[in-house]
This record gives C-alpha cells, sequence and structure tokens, in this order.
C-alpha cells in the first residue's frame, strides 16, 4: 500500500496526475491486511464516516488488532453490539474509550465527536424495552456528529404521551421510530410529521410478534408515505441512514 501511495504521490508532484484524479486513486487504494479483517482507512473518504467495528461474533483479541489499526484515524471510532469484555479489551489498547452499556456501543477518541447543532435527529420509542435499540441509535448518531433529542415511552397504548412531544418531534430533521409488539408507532408518526421516517422493529414482545416479524411486517406495511423501514433491532443502521439525511 505504501508503495502505491509514494507513487500516486509522485505523479501528482510531477504534474502527471490532477489532485482531483488523484483524490479519485485514494478513494479506492488503501486497506490494512490483518488476515482476519481488511480495515479499510478510507471509508471515511469515500463515504463520509469511517468504518465502524461490529464486536459481536469476533473475539476480544480480533477487536483489539482492529482497534490499534484504526486509533491514528483523525475521528472517533465506534464498535457496536460490544459486552463489556470487548471494552476491557480496548482498554488495554487505549483508555480513550467510552462504554454505552444500554447501546452495548463503545466509542474511542470520543472527545474527538464534532457535534452539529443546527439540526437534530429525534430518537423515539414505543415502550421503554424498546430503549436498548433506541440507545444503539442514539450513541451512533452522537458518534457521528449530530444533536439527538431522546423521546421514549410515547407508545400508542397511551398515545397522549406522543401528543406531549409532538413539538419537539416534529422539529427533528429526521425521526427515528423505534417500536416492537404490533410496531404502530411507526405509521402513527409518519402521519404527523413533515420529514423522513426511519422505523426501527424490535423483537420485543410475546410469542406472535415473533421476535420482531409481526413489526417489521407492520411498518413495511404503513400507510404513511415518508416510513422508511431497516431491519429487526437495528437501530445502527437507522441512525447511519439518519446521519446522511441530517448532512448540513
Amino acid at each position: 500500500m505504501s508503495n502505491s501511495l509514494k507513487q500516486l504521490l509522485e505523479q501528482i508532484k510531477n504534474g502527471e496526475l490532477s489532485i482531483e484524479s488523484g483524490l479519485d486513486h485514494l478513494k479506492t487504494l488503501p486497506f490494512e491486511d490483518l488476515g482476519y479483517a481488511k480495515i479499510d482507512h478510507h471509508r471515511k473518504l469515500r463515504n463520509g464516516f469511517p468504518e465502524v467495528i461490529y464486536c459481536e461474533g469476533k473475539t476480544i483479541e480480533q477487536v483489539q488488532g482492529i482497534a490499534r489499526s484504526m486509533i491514528d484515524a483523525e475521528c472517533n471510532i465506534l464498535g457496536t453490539r460490544a459486552s463489556r469484555e470487548i471494552y476491557e479489551g480496548i482498554l488495554q489498547v487505549t483508555p480513550h474509550v467510552t462504554y454505552y452499556e444500554a447501546a452495548r456501543c463503545i466509542v474511542i477518541n470520543p472527545e474527538k465527536r464534532m457535534t452539529c447543532q443546527e439540526h437534530y435527529i429525534a430518537v423515539v420509542t414505543a415502550g421503554t424495552s424498546d430503549i436498548p435499540v433506541a440507545e444503539e441509535a442514539a450513541v451512533t448518531a452522537e458518534t457521528f456528529g449530530n444533536r439527538v433529542e431522546r423521546i421514549y415511552d410515547v407508545g400508542v397504548a397511551g398515545i397522549h404521551r406522543l401528543f406531549a412531544k409532538l413539538d419537539l418531534i416534529r422539529g427533528a430533521w429526521v425521526v427515528i421510530v423505534v417500536a416492537g409488539m404490533e410496531g404502530a408507532l411507526a405509521s402513527v408518526v409518519g402521519g404527523l410529521v413533515d420529514r423522513p421516517v426511519l422505523a426501527v422493529p424490535t423483537s420485543v414482545g410475546y410469542g406472535a410478534s415473533f421476535n420482531g416479524l409481526a413489526a417489521l411486517l407492520t411498518m413495511l406495511n404503513s400507510c404513511a408515505s415518508g416510513v422508511s423501514v431497516v431491519n429487526i433491532d437495528n437501530g445502527f443502521g437507522a441512525a447511519y441512514s439518519a446521519s446522511l439525511m441530517n448532512r448540513e
């Protein structure tokens, strides 16, 4: 990788390649091969956000190795589905890490977070049991530099609770709605706001909820036109998309 990069820089220096063309090459050039993982160091250049470490299914040693590879990046590093054991393992690599237990997320270099204050993302849950998925969304969005407003436990079983927070929800640039059971809250919110609504079905519910499938189908069949749906329990995916929409 270093030889290819040196050759590219020489071409730019000698006028054989324009800066614009060089930047295009850099967007696809570099990754670091650790054997068990190939670290995409220039994902932020291509996609706007750096690579995220999905910790579940990886050993502590693997997550440590990936973190070491990414540690010098001029941005904060997000790890999702992280256990406390993973967090303690990362502490052996760097002290600059925060663990968000409810969200099961770790953030390395959190002091480098640059939060946009003008627009905000609203994260809304139907019930208290949906908060872990909502917190994954909220922490992800904050790590990517967004201001987040949390509005929890305002589901359709007591819809007056939602109406009490409607001004705050309507003021958001993007709304993430997290709901289990029958998943009706996404349609209700979608019919009340003029912003994109990203619906996250959760696996919360009794037997016939089929671990979130019932909520997923309800959200996919929403009659509210502005509702888009991510996978079951995928707070990260909703926040990633919301972050793209919330850019200035």
